[in-house]
């Protein structure tokens, strides 16, 4: 059958939602940030507005603890059928989507609003940059102009960071990244200890690993979260973001002696807007295409923003 055909005859996982239609899910929810909490919150160069989390992020919010009361509740309930008192586990969220897209803002402005909910006070965010191998690491592999692309991650202590914090174990440790060196910061972590939520962000943690030749079990990231957001934006607007990106940065941290991109410092516009141009298209933009726009029909929750990093449409996959 006609390739074209199939697809047709195949129904969307998702149910689509214009900026007004998901908006008012929100109900009577209240906003409990501020300006300056946003402020805080969100990244170079990614503006986000209380219009932003009124009409997107708090119906999100809202969502999400409907979704952690209801397993919080089922997890109780097999507690009792099986006489077992051990502890809690953790629901777990991925955020996922390209280089500038603004993930980190998202994660940001979740974990505030989540901590707001009664049933979820403890909610902690960790980036798999930690996850990163290190420099020199990547530098004697011949990889590190693949830096954040599958091969640049240590995927096995991901994957046993991920294990012991859904075990409900205490004091689970993260490696810390620097993104003022470009590289993982020896010998410090940040610990996670029980939360009610853990937020996981990174470009690539909807990727599933290669199915095992042995048939052995091997398991994704994916596979220990309860729910995943994607942020989707098109190319050309990607690419824009993140050249502007580079340019702010260029007159701000990059200029820091530590500053692993001392060296784009004291370009001039021009130099400056090629240099990151021909990054964008020789390593974000590939992996773009080759991991994490792949990755995208796996989340569970799709926002799409136009011009001025505005979300313009929500997807939720239908239960």
């Amino acid at each position: 059958m006609d390739r074209k055909v199939i697809d047709h005859a195949l129904e969307s996982p998702f149910r689509r939602f214009s900026r007004d239609e998901w908006a008012q899910l929100r109900a009577d929810t209240q906003l409990t940030l501020t300006i300056d909490d946003l402020r805080k919150l969100q990244s170079t160069h990614d503006p986000i507005s209380l219009d932003e989390v009124v009409a997107i992020y708090l119906p999100l919010s809202r969502l999400l603890a409907l979704y952690v009361a209801a397993t919080q509740g089922l997890f109780k309930a097999t507690q009792r059928f099986l006489g077992a008192t051990d502890g809690k586990v953790p629901y777990i969220i991925g955020v996922a989507g390209s280089v500038a897209v603004g993930k980190s803002t998202t994660a940001r402005v979740l974990q505030a609003l989540l901590t707001r909910w009664p049933n979820t006070p403890k909610v902690e965010l960790v980036t798999t940059d930690g996850f990163l191998h290190p420099n020199a690491q990547l530098i004697q592999q011949g990889i590190m102009d693949r830096k954040g692309f599958p091969e640049s991650y240590d995927g096995t202590a991901l994957i046993r960071f991920l294990s012991s914090v859904k075990a409900g174990r205490h004091n689970v440790a993260a490696p810390v990244y620097s993104h003022l060196t470009y590289d993982i910061v020896a010998g410090e972590s940040i610990i996670v200890d029980r939360p009610d939520i853990l937020i996981v962000e990174g470009v690539n943690v909807l990727l599933p690993n290669r199915l095992p030749r042995d048939g052995k079990e091997i398991p994704f990231v994916s596979d220990f979260f309860d729910f995943s957001v994607f942020l989707d934006a098109d190319e050309a607007l990607l690419e824009h973001w993140y050249i502007e990106r580079f340019t702010r940065l260029r007159d701000t941290a990059f200029r820091d002696p530590r500053s692993y991109f001392r060296q784009y410092a004291d370009l001039d516009d021009a130099a400056a807007e090629a240099t990151a141009r021909s990054i964008w298209r020789r390593i974000n933009l590939v992996n773009l295409h080759e991991n994490i726009l792949p990755t995208r029909p796996r989340a569970d929750l799709l926002l799409t923003k136009g011009a001025s990093h505005r979300i313009e449409e929500v997807a939720l996959r239908k239960l």
